[in-house]
């Protein structure tokens, strides 16, 4: 009797491993490929990878291969100066075949006209002082608040509008925020994770940003409007200083949100 007790048990054992082989990856599970030239097939070394579904980040090595965790239906984001970015849909068959290749695409760019000298410098620094343009963008701090407000020009009603911003948000901010509440929670994960940080640090065309939150960029500009920073910062700031920005109007937004 013992002797059938065994075989079920090892037939039980085989059937579970079976099982498991046969299943979907895990949320934890990591997924490993190689990213290549679309025209050289040249592996491409320190390509950002992201998975934007679960908020991670990392780069290719020096022969362009990479891992991270994902899990099947996970979007992979990848990016890399000059060449086009593309998102790729995790699927069962990456998980078991290790020979995947993601191929990214050179940009063709057309050069537009470059000014060498739009200011007209003459190399004598008390006249070249005078013909550089001046950031008119101003902050205003509020006693009892840790951080400052930008408000564009100096004019009597910017005081007026950064403290509109600061008592009436929901008014102001409540249809941006709302529109996409599982998106705005991502902005503590991705400030969180350096390979992120980094990536964004690197752009300034919003486009990351925008496949993270699922804004578009109007919307984008229409949160740092409504928070009051100034068309020079939202023109010049980097993809990071932006996420900063977007993150510190939620966080505001959020607690005075509540006690209305």
């Amino acid at each position: 009797m013992w002797k059938y007790k065994i075989l079920i048990f090892f037939v039980f054992l085989s059937f579970i491993g079976v099982s498991q082989e046969g299943g979907e990856p895990l949320e934890g599970d990591q997924i490993s490929a190689t990213v290549i030239n679309a025209q050289t097939n040249v592996p491409m070394e320190s390509v950002h990878v992201v998975n934007l579904n679960q908020v991670l980040g990392t780069i290719t090595n020096e022969n362009g291969e990479f891992s991270i965790t994902a899990a099947v239906n996970d979007t992979l984001y990848f990016s890399f100066l000059g060449f086009k970015s593309q998102k790729i849909r995790v699927t069962n068959d990456m998980f078991k075949f290790k020979d995947t290749k993601i191929a990214l695409t050179e940009l063709a760019y057309a050069l537009e006209e470059v000014i060498v000298r739009p200011y007209q410098l003459t190399g004598y620094l008390d006249i070249d002082v005078k013909n550089l343009p001046i950031n008119n963008a101003y902050q205003y701090s509020i006693s009892g608040l840790s951080v400052s407000y930008e408000a564009g020009n100096k004019n009597p009603s910017a005081v007026t509008k950064v403290l509109g911003a600061i008592l009436n948000p929901a008014d102001l901010l409540r249809n941006l925020f709302g529109k996409k509440p599982n998106q705005m929670r991502k902005l503590r994960k991705m400030k969180e994770d350096d390979e992120i940080r980094n990536l964004l640090a690197s752009k300034f065309d919003r486009e990351t940003l925008r496949e993270f939150l699922q804004l578009e960029k109007v919307d984008i500009e229409d949160i740092l409007n409504s928070c009051n920073y100034s068309k020079s910062f939202i023109r010049t700031a980097n993809d990071l200083q932006i996420l900063d920005a977007i993150s510190s109007c939620y966080e505001e937004f959020k607690v005075l949100n509540r006690t209305k």
